[in-house]
């Protein structure tokens, strides 16, 4: 029986060179990065170095990234500073969308809430994307702060950033996006973008869990969302984890080399998969057919229970999911899925596929018998 990896946007395997250069600090370094003494000293040229080589990725400044112990806190970190500008100029509206990851859409609840902002969270097309002039009519004079995510975690569709971005920088309006399952798989200019501030994930690049880039551009001082140390230019406290941090730059280093290649590679895996899916009876794909990250599948199988699909999948050594990890067990089904129009039933039907540099186009033809037979006994 083949075993089959399909679930990369949960999570990545750690690559070779990200775990060679978390083991050279777990054997090498041990100084606080904080301290004065030699080893702590060593300790902070990795956090440089891994800085300098992530903003060279992002093509930003160093001085404009922080490091965060993943996605949902440099969310987080992202949504305050947002909200406290809102606060000091007086603005009290908010705007994100309908398909944000819950970190930011639970992050945008609560703060509104508790400040007594204005939250629109806008729909979406049925085909998963932000219409730019339905964004734009969403606008209010006193809106302040926007946050839209770069990709969908669950449909893999790309959203318009540039143009929502720019617009919001002629607005004067504070915008955030949220890059976790982008970063290291499509290009990001941060010099050729009006984005203010960004979130990232190292274990979605080949990277080590634990691990999470904020960017925010030269000027805009990120608010702290704990008390603590000065650590990260008091936006972040806590020691830094200097090994994950040094296989992270070093995962999104190996990611932007071999992009191009990736990119050519998952979306043949990609097209592949879809169109050997939609050949089969009752299957719908959700989002854009061609506005999509390389890698990225998400179907509903009419007449088919998702979790019961997950687990004949799973008995065959095809591991896949229906949605984000972090939903997983949870009462309520994908928001997504329900934001571009899809029914309960259809919800519950779904399975998210989601590739990566190691799958093969064996492993489709796999995946594609293992469905096609799943389909005839589960139905």
């Amino acid at each position: 029986m083949m075993q089959v990896y399909a679930d990369h946007a949960a999570t990545t395997r750690v690559s070779q060179r990200a775990l060679a250069a978390m083991l050279l600090c777990l054997n090498g370094y041990f100084g606080n990065p904080s301290s004065m003494s030699r080893p702590g000293r060593m300790s902070r040229e990795v956090l440089d170095h891994a800085r300098a080589r992530i903003a060279s990725c992002l093509v930003c400044d160093a001085r404009e990234v922080y490091f965060t112990s993943g996605g949902t806190e440099a969310d987080a970190i992202a949504i305050q500073t947002g909200v406290d500008v809102c606060l000091r100029t007086g603005k009290r509206h908010i705007l994100t969308t309908a398909i944000e990851h819950h970190a930011v859409l639970n992050g945008m609840v609560h703060l509104a809430h508790e400040h007594g902002l204005a939250l629109t969270c806008l729909d979406v097309s049925e085909d998963g994307i932000v219409s730019v002039p339905h964004f734009m009519n969403a606008i209010r004079p006193d809106t302040g702060f926007v946050s839209v995510m770069f990709a969908n975690n669950e449909i893999g569709t790309l959203q318009p950033i540039a143009e929502i971005a720019a617009f919001c920088r002629s607005e004067g309006i504070l915008f955030h996006t949220d890059a976790v399952q982008a970063v290291g798989h499509i290009p990001i200019d941060l010099t050729g973008l009006d984005i203010d501030l960004l979130s990232a994930a190292s274990h979605k690049f080949y990277g080590p869990v634990g691990a999470g880039i904020l960017y925010a551009r030269h000027g805009l001082q990120p608010s702290r969302v704990y008390a603590g140390g000065m650590q990260e230019r008091g936006v972040r406290s806590g020691t830094e984890n200097y090994p994950a941090i040094a296989g992270m730059a070093e995962a999104l280093v190996e990611a932007t080399e071999r992009m191009d290649a990736d990119m050519v590679h998952g979306n043949m895996l990609r097209d592949r998969l879809i169109d050997g899916l939609e050949r089969l009876p009752g299957v719908t794909l959700n989002g854009d057919r061609r506005r999509r990250l390389p890698y990225y599948v998400n179907i509903c199988i009419n007449d088919i229970d998702g979790e019961e699909m997950l687990l004949y999948l799973d008995a065959h050594g095809i591991y896949a999911s229906m949605g984000a990890a972090c939903m997983s067990g949870a009462a309520e089904k994908s928001h997504v899925l329900r934001a571009i129009g899809r029914s309960e039933k259809q919800i519950k039907s779904a399975i998210r596929l989601t590739l990566g540099r190691l799958n093969t186009l064996e492993d489709v033809a796999y995946i594609l018998d293992v469905m096609r037979e799943g389909i005839k006994k589960l139905l």
